[in-house]
């Protein structure tokens, strides 16, 4: 087989192959014409007739491709890359020809064979792993620091969760092109660290900063799209906004992976109007940049709005897919529109082909037990076709603890205690049951349970940004070097609310949803902590916004809302589930969470 390309790069046969060719008779004939010139002899012409085959008949293809006498690596991977680009789902079969290309004496992979296959390895890390072992086995040490092999390795592990892996490969890398920077940009969102850090979106911002300063690759949209993430998880709307402003400066495309990503960044930061212009001036909307809006509707308690939005994506010729249904009936469970909800369940899989997932049911489930119909969805669970979560069961344990179910959040916990004994927050929200029932000998066998499964406390954490710079508050934290200050702000704040009638309750947080130090750390929960330093040091009149990685809890809740009112100003807390909007001494959310 010889491998030569230049010569044939205009060759009428191969014009008519890429442009004329659409029907298998016409690829015949084509077929037929190659083999009598002795083009088929040739390495690249022999490659664009297994390209041009596979649209048509991938059988076809396959036949030409076992009929080739010595074809070369070049072959090989062509094949297994347009196997993977046309037929996706057969991966099988690009890995059959990779071991066939493994077995065959006169040739080797080498970088170009790998970056589709891993590709095709999604998340399968012991597959992928294997793969790896293959790259440091088959290929020499300048094509194992190929660029295009690390961008692949990069994204694997990301997918993966491996993201330390991901690190230390890109560590590896002295000069770095656009690709590998943007795949390692990306990597931190496929995280599998439980629990929320701000160490993991910081890293984001530190790497792209590294990329601007240090390197002479220019940031295109890709990068911005991993950029714009990572402000939206961490709340930055500063450099989130700084990022919206360097795209439309340097005219980049507002294209809309980059649309979907400021939404939810204006969504996360509780800007919910900057994201419905960002999503209005979007002119070709996908089910993706639909899902982000409707999901900020949802999380921020507008129901109602989320509704006509999917109204409206359906009448834009836009079909719902399975996320759409989720973020759908989550707005129906924020503000108790449970008819609706169930109507959107029942109803997915006859109007839109969507089969109901354990999401969708974990979500029915949420619906049913925030209305106070506890019983009914634990129906649903002993029916539901397949095995419950850790999610379903807890939002059942939640729902028991809201409306004081006791018989539901025992069995609830003891399917959270089989499948993760670990989680603090499961046996949190039992405790809570028996505390708002009064039965303290439940309580503290919670905690002997607890004790016993070698359990601790999940710490609270609330995070807020002044002027560009982050302020992380635990509960009871003295680390900051305004602690001082924030605890005497605090004492002023309890004698104000003490003025108003407000009583801590304390009972009833004892242990309230991954509670965070107990009783005597009421006052010094990690938002209030929060809040009392932006009232210090912020400009009088300007939102509060912190984020926090628990529940809030709900003397917290009735204290903020108390807080807005005294000191006239709007306080945004997203937590774990949802924005809470304080102003006025009312909360969006109307006490339904």
């Amino acid at each position: 087989m010889k491998n030569s390309t230049k010569p044939f790069l205009n060759h009428p046969l191969l014009q008519t192959l890429q442009t004329k060719c659409k029907t298998l008779p016409s690829l015949h004939q084509t077929h037929t014409q190659l083999i009598t010139t002795g083009l088929i002899h040739h390495t690249y012409p022999l490659t664009q007739l297994l390209s041009s085959t596979l649209t048509t008949s991938l059988s076809y293809t396959l036949t030409i491709f076992h009929h080739t006498p010595n074809p070369t690596t070049f072959t090989f991977n062509t094949l297994i890359s347009s196997i993977l680009t046309h037929h996706p789902h057969h991966t099988h079969l690009a890995f059959t020809i990779y071991n066939k290309l493994l077995s065959t004496n006169s040739i080797n992979p080498n970088s170009f064979t790998y970056p589709s296959l891993f590709k095709a390895c999604g998340s399968n890390f012991k597959h992928g792993l294997a793969l790896h072992t293959h790259v440091i086995k088959f290929l020499e040490p300048y094509e194992y620091n190929d660029h295009f092999i690390n961008a692949s390795l990069i994204s694997f592990y990301s997918k993966c969760g491996k993201f330390s892996v991901c690190k230390y490969l890109f560590s590896l890398v002295s000069q770095p092109d656009l690709g590998l920077w943007n795949s390692m940009l990306s990597a931190y969102k496929h995280e599998t660290e439980p629990g929320f850090s701000i160490n993991r979106p910081m890293e984001v911002l530190f790497l792209f900063s590294d990329m601007i300063k240090e390197s002479k690759v220019k940031p295109n949209e890709v990068s911005f799209v991993a950029l714009i993430n990572a402000c939206a998880d961490l709340g930055a709307f500063s450099q989130g906004v700084w990022a919206h402003c360097y795209v439309v400066k340097n005219n980049l495309k507002v294209n809309r992976f980059v649309a979907t990503a400021l939404v939810d960044l204006y969504v996360n930061c509780g800007y919910l109007e900057f994201a419905r212009q960002v999503f209005d001036e979007l002119r070709k909307k996908d089910v993706f940049c639909y899902n982000a809006m409707i999901r900020g509707f949802a999380t921020h308690g507008y129901g109602y709005k989320a509704l006509d939005l999917f109204e409206e994506m359906v009448l834009d010729g836009l079909a719902p897919d399975d996320v759409t249904m989720v973020v759908i009936m989550c707005a129906c469970s924020h503000v108790g529109l449970v008819d609706k909800g169930r109507e959107f369940f029942y109803s997915m899989k006859v109007k839109y082909g969507i089969e109901p997932k354990v999401e969708h049911y974990g979500c029915l489930v949420d619906l049913l037990g925030r209305a106070g119909r506890a019983n009914e969805a634990m129906e649903v669970v002993h029916t539901m076709p397949m095995k419950p979560n850790t999610v379903l069961w807890r939002s059942l344990l939640g729902a028991a603890r809201t409306h004081g179910n006791l018989d539901i959040a025992e069995v609830a916990l003891d399917q959270l205690v089989e499948l993760e004994p670990e989680t603090s927050g499961n046996y949190v929200l039992l405790s809570n049951v028996y505390a708002h029932l009064k039965k303290w000998e439940g309580v503290k066998r919670v905690r002997r349970l607890m004790k016993d499964h070698g359990v601790d406390k999940t710490p609270g954490t609330s995070i807020l940004e002044i002027d560009g710079v982050y302020h992380e508050f635990l509960t009871a934290d003295k680390t900051h070097p305004r602690s001082q200050e924030v605890y005497l702000k605090i004492d002023e704040m309890n004698r104000k609310l003490s003025e108003y009638g407000h009583k801590p309750r304390t009972m009833e947080v004892l242990f309230d949803l991954e509670d965070e130090d107990g009783e005597d750390a009421l006052s010094y929960h990690s938002e209030r902590l929060a809040i009392a330093f932006a009232l210090m040091v912020s400009e009088s009149g300007s939102p509060i916004r912190i984020i926090k990685n628990l529940r809030v809890c709900v003397d917290c809740h009735d204290y903020t809302k108390l807080v807005s009112m005294i000191y006239k100003r709007e306080i945004i807390v997203r937590d774990r589930n949802r924005f809470h909007c304080f102003r006025d001494g009312v909360c969006s959310c109307l006490d339904y969470w």
